[in-house]
């Protein structure tokens, strides 16, 4: 298979409509929050996606049940990823969907952080450090401003949700790389993540006893349906469709347009307050990756 080096219009048009769509995701989960509980919206998003996933390889051909050593990394890809979107889906119950999609984004550092471990080849160099640490002192900063909320406000601790899940999502990576389960099919990677975790995160709102909604209204099912069809399904296979196709340090840098998304989302659709620390904190996360991307 032939990987190209640049990015057409095609690959980069494709490249910002998902970057676009997982901006506008964590507003979607937090707008579904009034009418549904965080694990039971978690849970079911995985399940719906999952059993889309099983259609689409059934359909193509794909096997996903043959053996081939991948099921210990896949039962802990999906356990990471389960607890990863525990940490997303709860926490904004406590933060903004604008600060949330920020503090996600530190998850390549941590990708970058832990891959010489596992490939000697991916050292980082003196310029990648300094894009970590700038990278870090971006969230510490913009984390900072959730102890300066009002009294009784528990925006700190949806803050700090938000960075587990990004640490939850660079250990689910690395989790990918460092086992069988990097070479398995893409879609066999997805459906482990989406399996596990639906199975996990209906079993905690269960004992959780957060409450199922009996009626679902036409809002919420628009809300969940882009989650679970557009999101975790579609826009996830043509992100799968371009590493396979293009070159990864490249497309890594467009999907810095994610958190922009997400900030002019969270204000345009959900009246969320924009501070001038978050702009900047951004802007530093940006520059972050831009260091540590490029070769």
């Amino acid at each position: 298979m032939t990987r190209h080096s640049h990015l057409d219009p095609r690959a980069i048009s494709l490249l910002l409509l998902c970057c676009l769509l997982w901006g506008i995701n964590q507003v979607a989960a937090k707008a579904a929050l009034t009418e549904i509980t965080p694990l039971w919206q978690a849970g079911l998003r995985s399940a719906v996606a999952g059993l889309l996933v099983w259609l689409w390889s059934l359909w193509r051909g794909i096997r996903l049940f043959e053996r081939d050593g991948s099921l210990w990394g896949g039962l802990l890809a999906g356990a990471l990823f389960a607890a990863e979107f525990a940490c997303i889906f709860v926490g904004l119950q406590y933060t903004s969907a604008s600060r949330m999609v920020v503090f996600i984004y530190l998850s390549p550092f941590v990708v970058a952080l832990g891959m010489p471990w596992i490939a000697q080849g991916e050292k980082l160099s003196g310029r990648q450090w300094a894009g970590l640490v700038l990278a870090f002192g971006a969230v510490a900063f913009a984390f900072a401003e959730g102890f300066a909320a009002p009294q009784g406000s528990l925006q700190w601790w949806g803050d700090a949700l938000g960075v587990a899940a990004a640490l939850l999502w660079g250990g689910t990576t690395l989790a990918i790389r460092a086992t069988r389960l990097g070479s398995a099919p893409a879609e066999k990677t997805l459906l482990y993540q989406l399996g596990v975790s639906a199975l996990a995160l209906c079993a905690a709102a269960a004992f959780a006893g957060e409450a199922l909604p009996t009626q679902w209204s036409p809002r919420l099912l628009g809300l969940f349906g882009f989650q679970a069809v557009i999101v975790s399904f579609a826009s996830y296979l043509a992100w799968f469709w371009l590493i396979r196709h293009y070159a990864a340090t490249r497309l890594a840098v467009f999907t810095l347009s994610t958190p922009l998304f997400g900030l002019l989302a969270g204000a345009l659709l959900l009246g969320e307050g924009v501070s001038a620390r978050l702009v900047a904190a951004l802007v530093a996360l940006a520059a972050g990756i831009v260091l540590v991307s490029r070769r």
